[in-house]
């Protein structure tokens, strides 16, 4: 684990899939064709503390989706990519506009298509429901499910690495 907090310590950008991680992966859709996402309440928060401690946020998802566009905007998040069937230019686009190093950048995926992004950063993340073949490529695992926690863990493990989340802790007491 301390190998994993050394890794933390220098991510200034996590990047976030949606479907399967910021989500359980269940898309439903209604009868006139609006999509629907059931979001985890403590994952948010766990965003918003992260974004305190001056940690930017992006998201990069496969799908377009005005759930996903309204929910980030409610968290205060600039970064958001839709729509994105290959993943890497928009990476490519983020950490270059935020003039970073891969080694400062995170990203947590569950499927293949996030295995490009994953496979270039400082710490790659998969959540415990992703594919057998994305945990291999894995420096951590998230004790949690995708929209059942996971995120939330990827924030504190960040700011445990970073010193900041006692101080965090500290502010809710």
């Amino acid at each position: 684990m301390q190998n994993i907090l050394d890794l933390a310590k220098y991510i200034k950008l996590v990047i976030f899939d949606v479907d399967g991680v910021l989500t359980d992966g269940n898309i439903i859709i209604g009868d006139n064709g609006e999509e629907y996402k059931a979001f985890h309440a403590r994952d948010g928060h766990g965003i918003k503390l992260l974004q305190s401690t001056g940690v930017e946020i992006g998201i990069i998802t496969a799908r377009t989706s005005k759930v996903v566009e309204h929910h980030m905007s409610s968290l205060g998040i600039d970064y958001v990519y839709q729509g994105q069937k290959i993943k890497l230019p928009a990476f490519e686009k983020l950490f270059n506009l935020l003039n970073l190093t891969t080694k400062q950048c995170a990203y947590v995926g569950d499927d293949w298509v996030d295995l490009s992004i994953m496979n270039r950063v400082g710490l790659a993340i998969a959540v415990q429901n992703a594919d057998a073949l994305v945990k291999k490529q894995a420096h951590w695992i998230t004790p949690s499910i995708g929209g059942k926690g996971a995120v939330r863990e990827v924030c504190e493990l960040i700011m445990e690495g970073q010193g900041t989340l006692q101080g965090q802790f500290e502010r809710h007491l």
